[in-house]
């Protein structure tokens, strides 16, 4: 993920915000279903919980740096 072109920044930011809007729904459909897998759900949370960071890390970089 390491690029200093804005533009492939944004392409994997928006692929990001896509995969954690999917998971987001799968977890909510998993959460409804009684008989769901349990390990199956702690493992799409964690990998959400990734997917966040990844968008945070890569929403900084779009942030200029102003040198004080």
């Amino acid at each position: 993920m390491k690029s200093d072109d804005p533009s492939t920044t944004i392409r994997q930011l928006m692929a990001l915000k896509a995969e954690h809007r999917d998971l987001d729904a799968t977890i909510a459909r998993l959460v409804l279903d009684p008989g769901n897998d349990e390990l199956e759900l702690k493992r799409l949370k964690k990998r959400k919980l990734h997917l966040k960071d990844s968008i945070a890390l890569l929403e900084s970089r779009l942030i200029p740096d102003l040198d004080a």
